[in-house]
């Protein structure tokens, strides 16, 4: 009977244990799917961009950017599963410009796809080239011009621009909720 008891405590202390595992799981957001995000390998497919200084004529229009557009990219590794490839532009250097906040476009690829090149996006413009579609315009249409890529606007203060580049599954065109399946992250520059 003493047996039968320790063995009673014993399975019950480790289902609690598992419960607060799997409950503290979700509270933090924490899943096996984080863990085993790829990551992708991102560079450069335009020999004008270096990540090291923004390229003359790549800045915004206030600051006199001559037809400034987003680099080519080339994007390896991505994972099996993706349909798409979002970019985040960023201002490091100020708070309200960064996380995306330069605009965030997406780009269709054939499932199956494991490395693309990605071409450019003009700045200033909702006027996106065919794959391209809109997930976020950029935040601050009133300091130059609204569209879904501003450039680099920092009037050549020094700040950090760099992409957030992700693979992603849509189950539809419409999908609010896309599984992310690789990340990545490279430098524009500084301007």
């Amino acid at each position: 009977m003493k047996v039968l008891a320790l063995n009673s405590r014993f399975i019950f202390v480790l289902l609690m244990g598992s419960t607060f595992f799997i409950g503290a799981c979700a509270v933090t957001g924490k899943s096996k799917e984080i863990s085993h995000l790829s990551k992708l390998e991102i560079s450069f497919a335009d020999a004008t961009w270096n990540g090291k200084a923004i390229p003359n004529g790549q800045q915004c229009n206030r600051f006199g950017g001559k037809n400034p557009q987003t680099p080519r990219l080339m994007v390896k590794n991505i994972p099996h599963g993706s349909n798409a490839i979002i970019m985040e532009y960023s201002d490091e250097s100020y708070a309200p410009m960064d996380k995306g906040g330069h605009g965030k476009i997406g780009y269709r690829i054939p499932e199956g796809t494991i490395e693309k090149t990605i071409p450019a996006v003009p700045g200033h413009t909702f006027d996106l080239p065919e794959g391209f579609f809109l997930v976020a315009a950029h935040a601050n249409p009133a300091w130059d011009k609204a569209g879904a890529y501003m450039p680099p606007c920092s009037g050549g203060r020094g700040n950090y621009y760099y992409v957030t580049v992700k693979a992603m599954s849509y189950v539809s065109p419409d999908d609010k909720k896309p599984k992310l399946l690789g990340i990545g992250k490279l430098s524009l520059g500084r301007y």
